[in-house]
């Protein structure tokens, strides 16, 4: 038998009998997939792992609390032996061959029916890895393969088409701070798999290099606007590929929502009838405080922090901010998009009340390799990205957070 590789098949198991021998670690690890099939679960041990009992508390198996007996495997359609008594697993064995029931065996894969491949999932897919050659099984290097090929399909670097017809739709996908690596393993599965990604100039740009060369990619920058607002001609960007039967991405920086005018696109998706998946981003209002080691909240410093925008000053009467009571706060206030008007919010926050002598951070273009660190104060801060020539996109940090950690000016 062993001269032979063996043949790989998917188990139907719903509602069929599975006899569990043994509840340590190798059915604790095993029993959630058998569950997960829907089997019905016989289990024989005298013990079991605290695991194993609360499945079996919870009524997702049955479990006899006794040593094997001959007859366990009848009417039994797999059967995994995994008991710490040689005997017993040799003898269980001798009756599944009898029987014709598959059996895995975990003290003896040679004398087994069946052998367990390193399992992993992705999207509807399921990844199974098996050794070909018996006398040189390497469970190890089986999982490794495992671990990569999952891996590759749930990051998008392994590329699986479909080539079925897929629903056409727009993926609203949050991009992060600017490092490739700091997107969500969904956001860049679908960017690997969509036909048009229409992105802008904060979304994560080294990830478009990593494309096919037959998906179109638009600067939304770029978009002929004519008499729309930008804003609108991406909306009408996006439904009228969606609506041309193509799976397409919206590319943003951070998280769609803070900030990103993810929900005027999604409300324009839905009144053109068009599906429209959000998956959220990494926003910049925390990774990037966070990668200039800075904690926006701090035990026994911050127990709060507020995300503000800063596109418009305080004397601005189209500004929703009430900054005086920022002014009044005690935990950390995070600035986006505030580079242009740092000079008006420290006027505006020291005239509330707020220490002149606040700490504040600003950090150019973090995540990324061109990320840089300015400290300053609320008194100083306006003058210090003037002369330190700071450019957007930056983090404002205002708080006693911004000297918690060691400062690393870049």
């Amino acid at each position: 038998m062993a001269e032979h590789p063996a043949y790989p098949v998917g188990l139907r198991l719903t509602g069929r009998r599975v006899v569990v021998l043994g509840a340590g670690q190798v059915a604790q690890r095993r029993l959630p997939a058998l569950i997960a099939a829907g089997a019905d679960i016989l289990l024989v041990s005298p013990e079991a792992t605290p695991s194993v009992e609360a499945m079996a508390d919870a009524g997702e198996i049955t479990w006899e609390k006794r040593p094997y007996a001959e007859g366990d495997l009848a009417n039994a359609w797999y059967a995994l032996i995994a008991t710490s008594d040689p005997e017993a697993n040799t003898a269980a064995s001798t009756e599944a061959e009898r029987n014709q029931v598959f059996c895995v065996r975990s003290d003896d894969a040679d004398q087994a029916t069946a052998w367990t491949p390193a399992t992993g999932h992705s999207e509807g897919v399921t990844v199974a890895v098996l050794t070909t050659d018996a006398r040189g099984r390497d469970p190890r290097h089986t999982a490794a393969i495992r671990d990569a090929v999952v891996a590759g399909l749930r990051d998008g670097t392994l590329v699986a088409p479909h080539h079925r017809t897929r629903t056409p739709g727009v993926a609203l996908v949050g991009g992060g701070p600017g490092d490739p690596d700091l997107i969500t393993v969904r956001g860049r599965r679908l960017l690997a798999e969509a036909d048009v990604v229409i992105t802008d100039h904060l979304g994560p740009r080294d990830l478009l290099a990593e494309l096919s060369p037959n998906v179109e990619v638009i600067d939304a920058a770029k978009l002929p606007y004519g008499r729309f607002m930008a804003q609108e001609a991406i909306n009408n960007a996006l439904i009228e590929h969606a609506k041309q039967g193509k799976s397409v991405v919206r590319l943003k920086g951070g998280d769609p929502f803070v900030y990103g005018r993810g929900m005027e696109e999604v409300q324009a998706l839905a009144e053109a009838g068009v599906p429209c998946t959000v998956v959220p981003g990494i926003s910049s209002s925390i990774s990037v405080p966070g990668a200039a080691g800075i904690p926006v909240t701090h035990r026994g410093v911050a127990h709060e922090f507020t995300v503000v925008s800063g596109h418009i000053a305080p004397d601005d009467e189209r500004s929703l901010v009430d900054w005086p009571a920022l002014a009044r706060l005690t935990g950390t206030l995070v600035i986006l998009m505030g580079v242009g008007t740092i000079g008006k919010v420290a006027e505006t926050l020291i005239a509330h009340g707020k220490s002149p002598d606040t700490p504040v951070a600003v950090v150019q273009e973090g995540t990324t390799a061109g990320q840089r660190r300015v400290d300053a104060t609320l008194a100083t801060v306006a003058e210090t990205v003037r002369t330190q020539e700071v450019k957007a996109p930056s983090v404002i940090v205002i708080g006693e957070v911004v000297d918690v950690g060691p400062k690393r000016h870049a």
